[in-house]
């Protein structure tokens, strides 16, 4: 379990959270006092990773400073002593534009994190992510699959969040989003380190801590 570190990481990145959503909040308010709304506007719906598609991609922004893109890039080659299961045979771009492998995940447990930049909950999620990234490293596969919003959103979503420690994937087009048949964020794809799926769904904290830990240990 994360240490007295993460915790007090965890706590910084609450408050973070917190300030960054009373920000929005006011700004808002003061949008809508300066347009001189005589009526509430009509409720905003969450766009579908079909309608972010449409959308021509956001040109990159300047590269986080994380490493987290090492494994898999570049067309790197997996373990061929390892056989790559089904649902670990496919590939994509990461947030700086690299090619990425997800068969170098073959072997071992791995999380997929379908995760979007405008979603409060997947920045809740984070903290989570980057806890079970640090504590188990090279014991457990982690790779982001974000969409449903623009290639700058995204970058500034991992710095804000600190999860540049996990790769993650620009799926814009929703391609391995139609692959593993997720059509909303923020949800998990849990596979056992024969690629089993185990969970496909939303997990609290606890629950993918605990699942995590269950399947290291197999």
């Amino acid at each position: 379990m994360p240490g007295a570190g993460a915790a007090a990481r965890r706590r910084d990145r609450e408050f973070e959270l917190s300030r960054r959503l009373r920000g929005a909040a006011l700004l808002l308010a003061a949008v809508l006092m300066a347009a001189g709304c005589s009526s509430a506007p009509p409720a905003a719906q969450e766009p579908t990773w079909q309608e972010a598609a449409a959308a021509p991609a956001a040109e990159s922004a300047e590269s986080d400073k994380a490493g987290a893109d090492k494994a898999g890039v570049d067309g790197a080659d997996p373990d061929k002593s390892v056989t790559v299961p089904e649902t670990l045979k496919f590939s994509g771009t990461t947030l700086d534009g690299k090619k990425f492998n997800a068969a170098t995940f073959a072997g071992k447990p791995t999380i997929l994190w379908f995760w979007a930049p405008w979603c409060a909950t997947c920045a809740s999620e984070a903290w989570t992510v980057a806890d079970l990234a640090e504590t188990y490293q090279d014991r457990l596969g982690i790779l982001g699959i974000a969409g449903m919003g623009n290639n700058k959103d995204m970058h500034e979503f991992v710095a804000d969040m600190e999860v540049g420690a996990v790769p993650h994937l620009d799926d814009q087009a929703g391609k391995i989003w139609k692959k593993f048949k997720i059509t909303q964020q923020s949800l998990y794809v849990v596979l056992d380190r024969t690629g089993k799926v185990v969970t496909t769904g939303y997990l609290d904290d606890r629950q993918l801590t605990e699942q995590v830990k269950s399947l290291v240990a197999a």
